[in-house]
């Protein structure tokens, strides 16, 4: 694990979690593998699941879609089933730089003069400079909820709260037509133009 870690990680790499933050400075890779690691004791069989890969290539952002089944030894019969997106930020790092095609060698124990090939061919190399996992509020309290109490009732409070969108749209709708063509400077629209949409 933490040799995974090391090999893909960069030295000041960042770790944020609903429950956790490392923070990036110079070791801070060290945080992450404790985190990893406190996971893992806590949750020594961890199924996971990729759903769905995106790649932001010219922000070296890459998106991934996970579910997994988090489990609790010590808990017995604790099973949270969460689904979550992982933000990683990469970083590019090339090759070396090119060299001529003959160059003379840099180990000083090779003879003097004799020449080297050189090849330009070589990939760069990405690296994760920061992993964010984006847990919806009802998916991360799951962590909380042994029977998925805590998440049926923000599942109602969801429900509650579009409800009332629905009530403050129907009754304050004059505000935002003020906010249109009074305020906004659009084009003037009598009320019942502004009421039909």
């Amino acid at each position: 694990q933490r040799a995974t870690i090391e090999r893909y990680f960069t030295p000041s790499a960042s770790f944020t979690h609903p429950f956790c933050r490392t923070g990036s400075f110079e070791g801070s890779r060290w945080l992450i593998w404790c985190i990893y690691r406190w996971y893992k004791i806590m949750s020594p069989r961890i199924e996971i699941s990729i759903d769905g890969v995106a790649y932001d290539e010219k922000n070296l952002t890459l998106y991934v879609n996970i579910h997994q089944e988090f489990r609790i030894w010590i808990i017995p019969f604790f099973n949270a089933p969460v689904s979550f997106v992982t933000v990683l930020k990469l970083v590019r790092h090339p090759p070396l730089p090119p060299q001529p095609a003959y160059s003379t060698p840099i180990n000083p124990n090779e003879q003097n003069g004799s020449l080297r090939q050189t090849s330009s061919s070589e990939k760069p190399l990405y690296y994760i400079q920061s992993q964010n996992d984006l847990y919806q509020v009802n998916e991360f309290c799951k962590f909380f909820s042994q029977f998925g109490l805590l998440s049926a009732l923000l599942l109602l409070w969801q429900f509650v709260s579009t409800a009332l969108c629905v009530v403050g749209t129907t009754v304050l709708w004059p505000v935002s037509w003020v906010e249109q063509n009074v305020i906004g400077g659009n084009r003037e629209k009598s009320i019942l133009d502004a009421a039909r949409g």
